[in-house]
């Protein structure tokens, strides 16, 4: 079973920027697809961006696309979001998962805690 460890949450102005990173252990971190998902208050959690195991691949939400990029360091078993431009509706608490595939976004392991992200206007 993979552990999850996220950081690099924090308060930020709307505008601004934020890294992300996910430290991964427990399975063969490099033959897996990655996601991050996020959740907002009173909201389910959402689908935001996915990378397949050599990096070559991504896929996003709509509402992120030219803002967020997501990668990683099969070295250092980390995935990471830099995000961009952030608004006020990126606020939540985001999370990595292992997931099928860069399209089939659905989570396969267990969730880490997450890091807050509040972006103000």
């Amino acid at each position: 079973q993979v552990q999850l460890v996220e950081s690099g949450g924090g308060l930020v102005q709307a505008g601004g920027s934020l890294r992300l990173s996910c430290a991964a252990s427990g399975r063969t971190f490099s033959w897996f697809a990655m996601g991050w998902f996020r959740q907002a208050p009173g909201k389910e959690r959402e689908f935001v961006a996915s990378i397949n195991w050599s990096g070559e691949s991504t896929d996003y939400v709509d509402s992120v696309k030219g803002r967020f990029t997501i990668s990683r360091d099969n070295a250092k078993n980390t995935v990471y979001l830099q995000m961009n431009n952030l608004k006020p509706e990126d606020t939540a608490v985001y999370y990595c998962n292992a997931v099928n595939s860069v399209r089939d976004h659905k989570p396969t392991a267990s969730w880490g805690q997450g890091t807050q992200v509040t972006v103000s206007s």
